[in-house]
């Protein structure tokens, strides 16, 4: 089956590397780079219908693993966060991140993109992952896709 990885764990494709698609447990058998994506083979999905049952489906880790270190976040934290200024005011929802030569970029749900070395805080408010940016000003009106 394809697979988009929004990681770069490549160790989470080895053979015996086990991943979560909901409350079942897959197990890779084999797996191989395909331009952007990754071909992988499970144990136990051994013919089309059963791996169109898992078509969709959001693959994590199992076990979590530790916490990466210097602060840094995993993209799996950080989509879904919300976006605000040191003022408290709300910018957008991370939709992806995106890799960019000079800093990854953070893709926001209105397609403004903002660059990760502007992040200056992360946590949680209300059990919601909120991230913390100081942006020059004028940022985001040249950084919008239309």
């Amino acid at each position: 089956m394809s697979v988009t990885f929004t990681s770069d764990r490549h160790e989470r494709v080895e053979p015996g590397a086990r991943l979560q698609a909901g409350d079942r447990e897959l197990v890779v058998a084999s797996a191989r780079r395909h331009r952007d994506r990754w071909l992988v083979r499970f144990e136990g999905v051994d013919d089309r219908t059963a791996a169109e049952v898992l078509r969709g489906c959001v693959l994590t880790a199992t076990p979590l693993p530790s916490a990466p270190a210097g602060g840094e976040l995993w993209v799996h934290e950080v989509v879904g966060a919300e976006v605000r200024t040191r003022d408290d005011e709300v910018l957008g929802t991370v939709t992806a991140v995106e890799a960019n030569p000079a800093h990854d970029l953070l893709v926001l749900d209105d397609g403004a993109l903002v660059p990760a070395v502007f992040v200056v805080g992360h946590g949680r408010d209300h059990g919601r992952a909120v991230i913390v940016v100081d942006l020059p000003p004028g940022l985001l009106d040249v950084n919008r896709r239309p």
